[in-house]
């Protein structure tokens, strides 16, 4: 047992060098090595070091721990802990993060990352055959690895903690074959399909198992999900037995860096995107690159969530969508909405999505869901239309929307596309909604909100027809809430479409 290297009275740490990577500047502790042959008969099988520091306030985004690991191990086991003071009222706590690097390093992007799993778990290990949920699992291979902490809030006092490095020497057990999801479900042909693109298993803080959600995405009449684990590809060999001809089933990551959540979507199985950043490194453009590379959407996830580095501060510029209902329609959805609809207005077109971000009971899976036309069930087609904005988002399956614009010879444009006619052409826009009782229709343009109508039937079936011209309005989509509970306030969504545009228009809105 050794006390390991903390922070000075001086505010640095002792015996540190300097790693440039991740947010400016990361540090590394003075490591704990083990010695370079497997221990003798009389030796016990398992060896152990324990390191202690405290973290101040302020202190590095990722704090890097040395582990020089000889031949012949068979397991790499760790296990943290730390102390939670109590703080003032409005305060945070501490909250320690915990990650591991093999011997192939620690740099940004790079091939090391052998697993994260955040502020969940008190341990982990990995080994040959086996590992921890987000973890990879894979030989521990002689080398300098790297249990990467991340303070991800420190109390007032510091934050005290201890890791414990425990290696089992031994052979390796053969790996078993990984497989993953297939690319195309059976699907309906040209059809609306039904997904939940943000969703959390126990592959990283979920507490559902892949078989728990496949089958909650089932009963909610899902087409299709996208698993999104927190900064972990771990997972994306574990549910190729979930899919089947009813479910396809994604592989992405939701990448989470201090300031903000972006969602890597459909991304090629066993991609991983590092999440070791800031928003003033300018470093966020290269990582959205790889994300398309790889097949992938890249998709701001909750960007005006209140959470400590939860909201989104890299702006749109690489977004192909953005998740504008997250979960339980709630204010911060609210404001993004307003947001998002300020943006379209301005001329940026982003298309919106919205999932449920469901990670354990009695999270629903597909609340809200995003409903999207597409030639088929499979990735390519599914992220075809997201992409295009050929969307809407509804709150459950019970729900189902048409919305299209009409104009001059009867030419008819449908979500996300452009109705290009003169600007003085009569439009008709029509809306037809099921599942809805007792609920108004909005429909919102450049302007605001220019038709309302409703409240619906107890039937649930309504459909609304207004008038208008491109000059009038450049843009119209609708949206169908609850009613009104607070004075003042919307009522609380019940679903929306992306935009129709109207007119010739003088960019790239809409479908070329």
């Amino acid at each position: 047992m050794r006390e390991g290297p903390g922070f000075t009275e001086s505010g640095a740490f002792g015996r540190r060098r300097l790693l440039a990577t991740g947010a400016g500047a990361a540090f590394t502790l003075k490591g704990v090595r083990f010695p370079g042959s497997p221990p003798g008969p009389e030796d016990p099988p398992d060896r152990s070091e324990v390191v202690r520091g405290v973290l101040p306030p302020g202190a590095p985004d990722y704090v890097y721990l040395p582990v020089e690991v000889g031949p012949g191990v068979r397991e790499l086991h760790v296990a943290y802990r730390y102390e939670r003071p109590a703080t003032p009222a409005g305060t945070p706590g501490n909250a320690l993060d915990v990650g591991i690097f093999d011997e192939r390093g620690t740099a940004l992007g790079g091939k090391g990352f052998r697993g994260w799993s955040g502020g969940a778990r008190t341990e982990f290990f990995l080994r040959a055959d086996d590992a921890t949920p987000g973890y990879v699992r894979g030989p521990v291979r002689p080398g300098t690895w790297h249990v990467v902490l991340g303070p991800y809030t420190v109390a007032p006092q510091g934050l005290s903690y201890e890791v414990t490095v425990t290696v089992r020497y031994g052979p390796d057990a053969p790996a078993p074959a990984v497989s993953y999801p297939p690319e195309r479900a059976r699907g309906r042909g040209r059809a609306w399909y039904r997904g939940d693109c943000h969703l959390h298993s126990w592959f990283s803080d979920g507490r559902r198992t892949p078989a728990e959600i496949a089958a909650l995405a089932r009963a909610a009449g899902l087409d299709f999900v996208n698993t999104s684990e927190h900064n972990t590809h771990a997972g994306h060999g574990h549910w190729a037995q979930h899919a089947g001809d009813d479910l396809l089933i994604l592989t992405g990551e939701e990448v989470t860096t201090r300031n903000g959540h972006v969602l890597a979507l459909g991304c090629d199985p066993g991609t991983f995107v590092d999440w070791r950043y800031r928003a003033r490194e300018n470093r966020f453009g290269r990582f959205a690159r790889e994300i398309r590379r790889a097949g992938g959407l890249v998709v701001p996830a909750h960007p005006h969530a209140t959470c400590v580095g939860c909201n989104w501060k890299f702006g749109l510029g690489e977004a192909d969508a953005v998740e504008v209902w997250n979960g339980s329609y709630a204010t911060e959805d609210e404001v993004a909405l307003q947001a998002w609809d300020a943006a379209l207005a301005r001329g940026r077109w982003t298309p919106a999505m919205g999932s449920s971000d469901a990670h354990r009971h009695p999270d629903p899976v597909g609340t809200p869901q995003t409903v999207v036309l597409a030639d088929g069930l499979s990735r390519r087609e599914i992220l075809a239309g997201l992409r295009r904005g050929h969307s809407y988002v509804a709150e459950s399956s019970a729900v189902a929307l048409s919305f299209s614009a009409t104009g001059g010879r009867g030419v008819t444009a449908g979500i996300g596309e452009r109705l290009r006619v003169p600007g003085d052409t009569p439009v008709t826009v029509r809306l037809t909604a099921t599942g809805v009782p007792g609920c108004s229709v909005r429909l919102v343009t450049d302007q605001g909100v220019l038709h309302t109508a409703g409240p619906v039937g107890a039937d649930g079936a309504t459909e609304v027809r207004w008038h208008t011209t491109p000059r009038y309005a450049t843009y119209v989509r609708a949206e169908v809430r609850h009613p009104v509970t607070v004075p003042g306030v919307p009522g609380r969504m019940a679903a929306f479409t992306n935009p129709v545009f109207l007119g010739y228009g003088e960019g790239v809105l809409g479908d070329a």
